[in-house]
């Protein structure tokens, strides 16, 4: 080995992995489910229905694990807002609630949409797919039909975000809640300024979230390819060039 190989070998930094941590959000639910499988193991004694709790028990501290995300940086990047599968890519009208003539709307003309459907084995924690100001965050009650539906980004309980970066370029995201999702928590409001890849919000439990590019500006990202929400690329502001790949 040269010296300039044993200098890279000494210098390149290294990262080993770190077990992710529960989010706070869903440690009281961790614990309820813990308290019921004691309960039945060691009160009741009924070792079935305790094994399957301790499963539920496992099962619930997963969908609350909050990992450590690495956010790639560069000018005009959009990184993915969630975990999971791209189910649909449209040419869409914005959602009608964030459609206006103010600075902090959008216009009616119609953008790319980017849906990314997470299962119950996702990491469910949400972020923001842009550096820049929240805008505006708009809460629509709603039906709980599956979130892999087209019609889902019209009818389910869902919430909108709108940021806005400092040269004026806007992009929007949908968390949509699904047939178990019962619940989206935001962690932000209009004039909170976040970075990209920052946590904003989750959804329990199974989900989709819609993001919305802006003018000119092509996905690059292609049906069935998964994706982690603050290290994916989604697009990159401006850009059209469309891309093609092939699933196996």
């Amino acid at each position: 080995m040269s010296s300039l190989e044993k200098q890279d070998a000494v210098t390149t930094p290294t990262v080993r992995y770190r077990m992710p941590s529960v989010h706070p959000e869903g440690r009281k639910f961790v614990v309820v489910a813990g308290a019921i499988t004691a309960l039945l193991w060691w009160v009741l004694d009924w070792d079935v229905l305790g094994w399957l709790f301790a499963g539920v028990t496992v099962w619930t501290a997963a969908f609350f694990r909050d990992p450590v995300r690495t956010t790639p940086g560069g000018e005009g990047l959009i990184v993915a807002p969630a975990d999971g599968m791209v189910t649909m890519i449209a040419t869409v009208p914005p959602p009608k609630e964030l459609i206006g003539d103010g600075e902090d709307e959008m216009s009616a003309e119609p953008v790319i949409r980017v849906s990314i459907f997470m299962s119950v084995f996702d990491v469910h924690i949400n972020r923001s797919p842009i550096a820049g100001t929240i805008a505006k965050v708009v809460y629509i009650a709603g039906k709980f039909l599956n979130a892999d539906l087209d019609k889902a980004s019209e009818d389910n309980e869902r919430q909108h975000i709108l940021v806005i970066r400092e040269d004026g370029t806007k992009v929007a995201f949908t968390q949509i809640a699904g047939l178990v999702a019962r619940r989206i928590v935001p962690w932000v409001k209009a004039g909170d300024k976040v970075l990209a890849g920052q946590r904003v919000g989750l959804i329990r439990f199974g989900s989709r979230v819609d993001v919305y590019l802006p003018l000119g500006t092509s996905s690059q990202l292609l049906l069935g390819q998964r994706t982690i929400a603050g290290e994916t690329i989604v697009a990159r502001i401006g850009v059209s060039e469309l891309i093609e790949g092939v699933a196996q």
